[in-house]
């Protein structure tokens, strides 16, 4: 902890004169009574209230401390931090294809899909995780982070309707997403190297095949676990049109053995959701990867902490006058 006003410390220094005057003087003030003969007093036990008497001087002094060191401003240490943590490298590959609309999952592909991988982040809050989403073509919606917040936020900012309202080229492009969360995975220094691809279709865009970037993610090391997400025979899909939204089922046409060829050739997984229990459970699976030591470096913010030393001098000085005026009162 640092002082912004560090001058102000110097204000302790009073509390050596006071009780110079306290002891010297203040007892010059107390009443007293004659007495022919003390002797009858001299194995009378001393009352717990006698014991107390000191009490509100170091209440008072106290308080004095807690105020001297709130106008001092305590701030928290300003400084980069190098720490050691166990975690792997992940990259999130999902599909944001519109065919994630499909209602089979509630509420429905897309929004089930995040909330879930949600959850996986905060399961691992040491792991650099990144996030990557394709449809017809892939980018990056947040580079690899221990800055879980930050990437739950962009999750939680991807639409459900991207390729819908034509953000996004519409298809399906897994070979792309593949290469686009290898391609953050390849300067990595981890141990382990994770891509978690989700997708409820087969391969039908993007200029590179999966398979290719299944050997790509090979020779860097990068294991991939592969999700289809989709029941296994049609799904209601909600249709837009001039008469409000119209539920029609479309077959579910996932290329299950393209997706389990990419996870044995990377020494994955391939995982078959049908539902939402059952995304869960795989997340869960997943969630058991070895662990690697990870150095990470965080930068803390400067803030002023003077508020707790406020609250301690006011209830000092409050409990100061309270046993002052009642238990300890003195008369005269």
């Amino acid at each position: 902890m640092e002082f912004a006003n560090k001058e102000y410390l110097l204000l302790l220094l009073l509390i050596v004169p006071y009780l110079i005057w306290y002891l010297m003087y203040r007892k010059k003030a107390e009443p007293t009574m004659r007495m022919s003969d003390t002797s009858v007093f001299r194995n009378a036990p001393i009352t717990w209230r006698v014991r107390l008497t000191p009490l509100p001087l170091l209440l008072r002094l106290l308080c004095f401390v807690m105020i001297v060191v709130a106008l001092a401003r305590p701030q928290t240490q300003n400084a980069w931090q190098n720490k050691d943590i166990e975690g792997i490298d992940i990259m999130l590959a999902i599909d944001v294809s519109t065919s994630m609309l499909a209602e089979d999952l509630k509420p429905n592909r897309m929004e089930a899909a995040k909330q879930v991988a949600a959850e996986f982040i905060n399961g691992r809050p040491n792991d650099n995780i990144g996030l990557t989403v394709f449809a017809g073509e892939a980018f990056t919606q947040c580079p690899m982070t221990t800055d879980h917040g930050s990437l739950l936020n962009l999750l939680h900012n991807v639409r459900t309707d991207i390729a819908l309202r034509g953000l996004i080229e519409d298809g399906t492009a897994i070979g792309m997403g593949l290469a686009n969360s290898v391609g953050r995975l390849k300067d990595s220094k981890a141990k382990s190297k994770v891509v978690i691809l989700l997708t409820d279709g087969s391969n039908n865009r993007g200029d590179i095949s999966p398979m290719t970037a299944a050997e790509i993610a090979k020779s860097l090391g990068v294991r991939v676990y592969t999700v289809g997400v989709g029941t296994n025979k049609i799904a209601p899909y909600p249709m837009h049109t001039a008469g409000g939204v119209q539920y029609v089922n479309l077959p579910v046409e996932i290329d299950s053995k393209t997706l389990s060829d990419i996870a044995a050739a990377t020494n994955g997984d391939y995982y078959r959701a049908t539902n939402t229990a059952e995304l869960h459970r795989i997340y869960q699976e997943i969630d058991k990867l070895e662990k690697t030591k990870l150095t990470v470096k965080k930068f803390s913010k400067k803030y002023d902490a003077y508020q707790g030393f406020i609250a301690v001098a006011f209830a000092l000085l409050l409990l100061e006058l309270l046993l002052r005026q009642t238990i300890l009162r003195r008369i005269p």
